[in-house]
């Protein structure tokens, strides 16, 4: 592998031993009557005395900010509401991601519910790209609008802006991307990350937005109808919460703050009464219920479950049949919508890997990019669509940022120096995407997007620099500290600490986010010295599942996105784990389960193999044995080893390594035999001429059973009376 991948590196947040800390811990978790490593959880994420950690479990209602301190919200919400009054014709103009989706739905749902006449407008990737357009714009004004409501977009359509106004064309933005030096001029800008905006929380997704800006309309509304402000709220926060909970996770927000707020009570929504489009896609992402027939729905239910679905569509269809799936209240049409959107996420899926196996060859096949802090890739033969998520994977493979480029549509020998490519990006910590891409601002006709994620236009004839520019900041504004990577875990944990009563703790946090950028983070540990009793991949080959034991115990493990030739340890060896814990319910029967993120051959596992090696050539040449060693093998031993050679060579095997015959013997639940042991039997076995055992290369075996021999009387070998001799007194004594 020519790239380099990040060095990665395990933390813990949480180390017993500080005494003011354990006491707290200690404390929580006997008030609370919870397992001292749950405590532990909530000692991490800020909360050190049990009124802290019980306000952070029990969220409600009257947590949520008051929406009109974000700026220009009483502009945007006496703007709609005029609209609204006057009969005006609203267009609703939306980005064609999950949170644009669902950013569109739940904003078309609460204007229809006004009596609102509204239009929706999704741009298709490709062909019309991501964001406002000029074209868009003129096909909204011949409609008959008068007013355009962005969501999930419109913060850099400065120019989009003014031409609508020119037209007779209000707009209102609502939008959570980062803003340039110069605001759209529009009725209203309601971002939290305006400069001038001072709403205490930032990091409200695109639909997190128009909740508010939805909020802030009708507290205007009971206002002016005299109904309590806390009816109008309960009633939105029930309605949309879902929607915006869906959207949320989607785009990977933090799951803090009043985001937190959104998803518990957007998945509660959900738990208690689905809309008819969402329980379709629950259903049909096979995630649904327990044995009480209660609907389970968690973050990662609807990350890995809901959410790849509705973006397919947007991806390499049309994002729109994502918006009828949620608008559709007839639960037959919702299933017949939502097994659409799943067999246009296979297609995804199909393509998705298409272009990530081509996008490695070229990172593999290219030596002059190998010193590259920015991996910038190019095809004519990319869907738009889908070269984001293969970025992501690009970059969590190889720890760097990663742009790919879509000329799509042209053809080979067709290039065209004014061919315009689309681009997206993903970077990672220490990195914000964006800045690097104002760097490289001439070189490019369009950017836009997040710290870690973005989208760019390109001209071909300007790739070439715009690799070298992106590159040459990198290099000027990063470290080689920032290539490493800090997995963090909460803490390390014992396999005899996760019960099920432990991982039904852990669903108190819920929701959680994806990674400690996200605030609240899943759960997540190390366990080390593992020993892999058995491993298999599944059907597809792209996942792993371990079986594992410790401490006497036994519990699987899934190792997604982790398969053939990718895992870096077989059966038989003792790993260190990174993992999250989750509840698995397989037809009714439910057991804790390890989702492992990392692993990797224990140093205690690699430091004892090389011990054991260096102690067998010592004995070999006559050293005693250290008190406890047990060196010497039994007769069981020799009959284990024997057994699984004769099976192994009746089953036409006349090859195996040292490791290959010791995973083969060391059975769950029987002693471990040692190398030592190991050898010397294979040389005993040999001696004997109860089989023909020749060491071809280094712990490398050539192997011939004699089915027709004699019995033979083990205590007769020169090599075992030899070894019996350096025993000492203090030894075990073997046969």
């Amino acid at each position: 592998m020519k790239k380099r991948k990040n060095e990665k590196i395990w933390d813990t947040r949480y180390r017993f031993g500080d005494e003011k800390q354990d006491a707290a811990v200690r404390r929580m978790a006997q008030e609370m009557n919870i397992s001292e490593t749950f405590a532990v959880l909530l000692y991490n994420r800020g909360y050190h005395t049990t009124a802290e950690a019980q306000r952070f479990l029990r969220y409600e209602e009257t947590d949520f900010h008051d929406p009109y301190l974000l700026a220009d919200m009483e502009k945007a919400v006496e703007r709609i509401l005029a609209a609204v009054e006057r009969g005006e014709k609203i267009y609703i103009y939306g980005d064609y991601d999950v949170d644009g989706v669902t950013s569109v739905s739940m904003l078309y749902l609460y204007l229809r519910s006004l009596g609102a006449e509204a239009g929706i407008k999704i741009p298709k990737r490709e062909g019309e790209g991501y964001g406002v357009s000029m074209s868009g714009v003129d096909a909204i004004a011949q409609a008959g609008c008068t007013l355009i409501i962005t969501v999930d977009t419109g913060i850099t359509a400065n120019a989009e802006v003014e031409h609508a106004r020119e037209l007779g064309v209000d707009f209102v933005v609502t939008d959570h991307h980062e803003c340039r030096s110069e605001l759209p001029a529009a009725c209203a800008v309601v971002n939290p990350h305006r400069p001038d905006c001072t709403y205490p929380f930032k990091e409200l997704a695109g639909v997190g937005v128009i909740f508010k800006v939805i909020c802030a309309c009708e507290m205007k509304r009971c206002r002016e109808n005299g109904t309590p402000l806390s009816q109008g709220l309960h009633r939105v926060i029930w309605e949309y919460s879902d929607l915006a909970a869906v959207g949320t996770i989607a785009d990977v927000m933090p799951v803090v703050d009043e985001n937190r707020l959104i998803i518990g009570m957007g998945i509660s929504r959900m738990e208690k009464s689905c809309r008819p489009g969402l329980a379709a896609l629950l259903d049909a992402s096979a995630k649904k219920s327990d044995m009480s027939g209660v609907r389970k729905v968690t973050s990662r239910t609807i990350g890995f479950g809901i959410a790849p679905r509705i973006n397919a569509a947007g991806r390499i269809s049309d994002a729109l049949i994502a918006v009828k799936l949620l608008l559709e209240e007839d639960p037959e049409k919702a299933k017949a919508c939502a097994e659409e959107l799943c067999e246009i996420n296979r297609r995804r899926q199909s393509e998705e890997n298409r272009i990530a196996t081509e996008a490695y060859e070229m990172i593999e096949n290219n030596a002059e990019s190998d010193n590259d802090y920015v991996i910038v890739l190019a095809s004519n033969h990319w869907k738009q669509g889908i070269i984001g998520i293969v970025s992501s994977r690009i970059t969590e493979r190889y720890g760097l940022p990663s742009i790919l480029v879509s000329f799509c549509g042209v053809e080979d020998g067709d290039e065209d120096p004014m061919d315009d490519g689309k681009g997206s990006g993903r970077s990672i910590k220490g990195m914000n995407l964006v800045e690097a891409l104002s760097w490289c601002d001439e070189l490019l006709l369009r950017y836009g997007g997040h710290e870690l994620a973005a989208g760019l236009t390109v001209k071909r004839a300007n790739l070439p620099e715009f690799r070298r520019k992106i590159n040459e900041y990198a290099r000027e504004h990063l470290s080689e500290e920032i290539f490493r990577v800090h997995l963090e875990a909460d803490c390390e944990i014992s396999m005899r600490e996760l019960t099920m009563k432990f991982a039904q703790e852990l669903r108190l946090l819920e929701p959680c986010g994806t990674s400690n950028a996200t605030g609240n983070a899943t759960p997540s540990f190390i366990m080390r010295n593992v020993t892999v009793r058995r491993l298999y991949h599944t059907r597809d080959g792209n996942h792993t599942v371990l079986q594992l034991e410790s401490d006497g115990l036994c519990m699987t493990g899934m190792y997604y996105g982790v398969g053939e030739g990718a895992v870096g340890f077989e059966a038989g060896d003792s790993i260190d784990l990174y993992f999250n814990v989750e509840i698995n319910d397989f037809r009714g029967v439910q057991s804790v389960q390890m989702i492992v993120k990392d692993a990797q051959v224990s140093h205690r596992f690699v430091s004892r193999l090389a011990h054991e090696k260096e102690r067998y050539e010592e004995i070999r040449q006559g050293a005693e044995f250290d008190d406890g060693e047990d060196f010497v093998p039994s007769r069981d031993d020799f009959a284990r080893v024997y057994t699984v050679l004769r099976r192994e060579f009746r089953a036409g095997t006349s090859v195996l390594d040292q490791k290959g015959i010791m995973k083969l013997v060391n059975l769950p639940q029987l002693p471990v035999l040692n190398y030592v042991k190991c050898k010397y039997i294979l040389r005993i076995l040999n001696e004997l001429k109860i089989c023909e055992i020749e060491e071809i290369d280094e712990d490398i075996y050539r192997f011939r059973i004699f089915f027709n021999a004699a019995k033979t009387n083990i205590e007769r070998s020169s090599i075992l009376k030899k070894l019996k001799g350096q025993c000492n007194a203090h030894c075990h004594q073997g046969i």
